[in-house]
């Protein structure tokens, strides 16, 4: 009788066991997903304020841009063409 207790006992800690490690390896499962899904949602974060980024620098680098910031801000102007040199080899 003593070895079936024995085995019994065996048993019922290795379902014990069994159970807390299931339990165990859901709880990170859930965790996991939880990162994950933030890290998503920041990714997406990330790909719209890169989107608006591109936007916003083709818009600043437009040649009309360029020339309006260059005569208004910096007094900048096109040469009259008697200013013009040509130099040849």
């Amino acid at each position: 009788m003593s070895v079936r207790l024995f085995l019994l006992v065996v048993l019922v800690l290795s379902v014990v066991g069994t159970a807390v490690g299931v339990v165990h390896a859901r709880q990170q499962h859930r965790l996991a997903y939880i990162e994950l899904s933030r890290l998503q949602a920041e990714r997406d974060e990330l790909d719209i304020e890169f989107s608006r980024l591109q936007l916003e620098q083709a818009t600043w680098s437009e040649p009309n841009r360029i020339e309006q910031v260059a005569t208004e801000r910096l007094g900048m102007q096109f040469p009259e063409a008697a200013d013009v040199v040509v130099l040849r080899p």
